[in-house]
């Protein structure tokens, strides 16, 4: 008896994921969190619109969702000035990551990244078989000219940048980013994650033809629009590159109610100012608590916020699991010298009492275990 045979390549991966889910750790901890502030979600959730148009889906669930996305698009090309031609929509961004990786990088071809940014695209580009090139921050930023300049150095296919970022939450002005866009390599792509862009400085959004070859942009409606758990993300770029995603995507990816409730809040401007204001709130409120107790706050443009614990990733850790033993979850950076801060979501009023309460045992705590 048999069982499958592995590619080489699968083989050689390590049996890993990029993010192990706060239910795993619930589950192990046999207690659920009090204060769920790690994974960047938003708390403040959807507009009820939203969720009453997913909700009036649940009679439609017997029927395949639109393929092609057109009430959406069209929608969307008001909001981001572009055709439906230069729009493709995937599980999240996460999911267009994916596809991206799949239809530019074979076996060997070079892939440029920050060390330590977000590690789901580096997971993407490992099990397709390209070489991944890392560059460090600079300044707890990712550093734009490095990072193009490596990308000339490997010829590299793509160049992955977060702005805002995710770890850190720190921005690049939108100038500085189409100063830069000269500087890609001929070939190259450069694969601009916006995840956070709704809640940064309007300066912080660059300006950018739609059919400029050398980019592709990631938005979602996973943050700024509370509908996480739906897996709704899209990429923006030139249409010649848009229509490619057609040979390689899947097709069915996005679900009726998640179609139904991106369109919906799309149309409520009102609930996504109101988030805004929220999250604006608490990352203030994040900052006072980690100043309250010597801890430094790093100037976010998301919707969490990076503390400096001062010391190394061996405190920023120990805090991590003392909080995490006093029922709140939050994450922490995986690369030096980023991992001396641990990540706070924005949460609510009531969430960020708990923190309040519980981060000055837990770094009593984890100062004396060190």
């Amino acid at each position: 008896m048999t069982g499958p045979r592995y590619p080489r390549l699968i083989e050689s991966l390590p049996a890993t994921v990029p993010f192990v889910g706060p239910e795993v750790q619930e589950r192990a901890m046999g207690h659920a969190f009090r204060a769920r502030l790690g994974a960047n979600e938003n708390v403040f959730g959807p507009s009820p619109k939203v969720l009453e148009a997913m909700a009036a889906q649940g009679q439609e669930i017997w029927k395949y969702a639109d393929p092609s996305h057109h009430d959406l698009k069209a929608a969307l090309c008001a909001e981001l000035g572009c055709t439906a031609d230069n729009i493709v929509f995937g599980e999240g961004i996460d999911g267009c990551l994916g596809y991206l990786v799949r239809l530019l990088v074979a076996p060997g071809d070079a892939v440029v990244t920050s060390d330590g940014a977000y590690p789901t695209f580096n997971y993407h580009v490992a099990g397709f078989g390209g070489t991944l090139h890392k560059v460090s921050y600079r300044d707890d930023r990712e550093d734009l000219p490095a990072l193009l300049a490596r990308a000339a150095e490997v010829d590299a296919k793509i160049v992955y940048l977060a702005n805002p970022d995710n770890p850190m939450g720190t921005w690049h002005d939108g100038a500085s980013i189409e100063a830069a866009l000269n500087d890609i390599p001929d070939g190259t792509v450069l694969a601009l994650d916006e995840a956070y862009a709704e809640f940064a400085p309007e300066s912080a959004v660059p300006r950018i033809d739609p059919e400029d070859p050398r980019v592709i942009r990631f938005r979602t409606f996973s943050k700024a629009y509370g509908m996480a758990g739906a897996r709704v993300g899209l990429a923006l770029g030139a249409t010649p590159l848009i229509r490619a995603f057609d040979k390689i995507r899947n097709h069915f990816a996005m679900n009726r109610p998640g179609q139904a409730g991106a369109l919906a809040a799309l149309g409520d401007r009102d609930w996504l100012a109101h988030v805004r204001s929220e999250v604006d709130s608490a990352r203030l409120r994040i900052a006072a608590i980690a100043r309250a107790n010597g801890l430094d706050p790093i100037p976010s443009a998301t919707n969490f916020v990076a503390v400096d614990c001062g010391g190394d990733g061996a405190l920023a850790r120990a805090v991590l699991q003392a909080l995490a033993a006093r029922g709140v979850f939050v994450r922490m950076p995986f690369v030096a010298p980023q991992d001396r801060c641990i990540r706070i979501s924005a949460g609510t009023p009531s969430d960020l009492d708990i923190l309040e309460q519980e981060l000055p045992a837990a770094l009593q705590e984890a100062r004396a275990a060190l």
